[in-house]
């Protein structure tokens, strides 16, 4: 369908720490007009970060949004300016303790396409150097090491639920294992 769809005004709601929350009108193809919510996102950036034995760097934290702990690969929030090849490789030595010697784009992930425009560049992290975490003061984050098998297991099983998380694991498998 190519009818024109036209935004015809956003209209900041509510602004959060992380996201902005606006009320946007749109007019259809038909002339009518509808409200659509948008969640302004400033981006984040991901890391795959494989050890030399081929386990992958996982991080298991508490997601206030699932008031539970999640398994995820490292990943966070950009800085003012910065490019998401730097954001990937800073979170991943912030949360894990593992500065990376080498570092390459693998995919990029739009999360909730219906309602959000957070965009993650993922990126594949090898050559790990084994440093320090360096967590920020409201972080609490237990490192942990699996095999591919292990985390696609778990991701089969319900385990792993977070999206960015089993696209890249996925990403990996079929781009670098297969």
């Amino acid at each position: 369908m190519d009818a024109e769809i036209k935004r015809l005004k956003r209209e900041l709601q509510c602004e959060g720490a992380i996201t902005k929350y606006y009320k946007d009108t749109v007019q259809l193809p038909d002339g009518k007009t509808e409200l659509y919510d948008f969640v302004g996102h400033n981006g984040a950036a991901a890391a795959v970060g494989v050890l030399e034995d081929g386990r992958l760097l996982m991080v298991r934290q508490y997601r206030n949004a699932l008031d539970r702990f999640t398994l995820e690969i490292p990943a966070g929030g950009l800085n003012p300016q910065e490019p998401t090849i730097d954001a990937a490789a800073r979170e991943l030595e912030e949360e894990t303790g593992y500065h990376c010697g080498k570092i390459e784009k693998l995919i990029t992930i739009r999360t909730t396409v219906a309602f959000c425009n957070e965009k993650i560049d993922v990126y594949l992290a090898t050559e790990l150097e084994k440093t320090a975490q360096h967590l920020d003061e409201d972080e609490f984050v237990n490192v942990e090491c699996h095999t591919v098998e292990e985390l696609e297991k778990m991701i089969y099983e319900g385990t792993i639920e977070d999206g960015k998380t089993i696209a890249s694991i996925l990403a990996y498998k079929n781009k670098y294992l297969n």
